[in-house]
């Protein structure tokens, strides 16, 4: 079985957002996790990158994906538009954003998050059922990771109910 990683990239405007919470490692994890082939970039961030979850569906860019995990500033949930509502009600305390992808071949596309959230993957204005969910290897650091079957299009990501103000996410498309 062939895998390629890739990683959210997204360009959005956005208002500053408090700094970045720690990956969820428990303190008594000892060494380096082991990951499988297909998550192996989320050990190292996209060279410091930050880039900005969109606050509404208006005018967003269609975003590639590459190959480390990146950090995703998010929005307060009173300046969030979804273009479709959440499977799951938004909480007032918490934090979302929408990332529009483009997917170019067919595969399982495997969503992995640093905090809990709930994660839609939408495309044409309803929302995909995921195949599979659950959380990563110990002591990596991923504490959601969600599975979809995807082919060729444009889909977009909903995070919802985020803990705080950033999050750490990473995409991976696998044969």
């Amino acid at each position: 079985m062939k895998f390629r990683a890739m990683t959210l990239l997204l360009l959005a405007a956005s208002p500053a957002f408090a700094s970045a919470p720690q990956a969820n490692v428990d303190a008594s994890c000892s060494g380096k996790p082991v990951l499988p082939p297909e998550l192996s970039g989320w050990s190292r961030d996209a060279a410091g990158r930050t880039i900005y979850a969109y606050g509404d569906d208006l005018g967003a860019d269609w975003s590639p994906l590459g190959a480390a995990r990146t950090m995703l500033p998010l929005h307060r949930f009173e300046s969030l538009r979804y273009g479709t509502t959440p499977e799951r009600k938004p909480d007032v305390h918490k934090f979302g954003g929408m990332i529009p992808i483009e997917v170019k071949r067919a595969g399982r596309l495997m969503i992995a998050l640093d905090q809990g959230a709930w994660i839609d993957l939408v495309q044409d204005g309803v929302a995909r059922k995921s195949v599979a969910h659950g959380h990563g290897p110990g002591c990596s650091g991923i504490r959601k990771l969600v599975e979809y079957d995807v082919t060729p299009g444009r889909y977009q990501l909903q995070i919802v109910n985020a803990p705080a103000a950033s999050i750490r996410a990473m995409a991976v498309l696998r044969d």
